[in-house]
């Protein structure tokens, strides 16, 4: 999934490109930045140039909104797979956290008890010599 998703990020891209490119290039009543790159009547693209120009741009926007839902499906999907293994991931995390803090307590029980006797011997140890 994560090559459709990187192939869809890449032709989402290319049609932002495009449609910003061809946004600009269209102009309205010789005013626009159309103008700028050759004249008024859209005579790079013919008679009937406008007509090219709105259909392209409309196909590009059509492609925008389709590529926008199908990457935000598939985050919906990964995001919906990875909350479900990162609230399973948290749940494993916390007993292991619960199973620590109980051998902490039992270590720490023992532990005082030992470090007692511990201490008892070492006080018997030099009277008994």
């Amino acid at each position: 999934m994560d090559i459709v998703k990187a192939i869809l990020v890449a032709a989402f891209v290319i049609v932002c490109i495009l449609l910003v490119l061809l946004v600009l290039v269209q102009n309205e009543d010789s005013n626009g930045m159309g103008s700028a790159f050759g004249g008024g009547a859209s005579t790079a693209f013919g008679a009937h140039g406008a007509s090219v120009l709105t259909k392209t741009t409309g196909v590009l926007v059509v492609l925008f909104f389709v590529i926008t839902i199908g990457i935000a499906l598939i985050n919906a999907k990964f995001g919906a797979k990875k909350s479900a293994d990162d609230l399973a991931g948290k749940e494993a995390a916390e007993s292991t956290a619960a199973e620590t803090s109980e051998d902490a307590d039992w270590d720490t029980l023992l532990g005082d008890g030992a470090a007692a006797e511990t201490t008892e011997a070492a006080v018997e140890t030099p009277a008994a010599e």
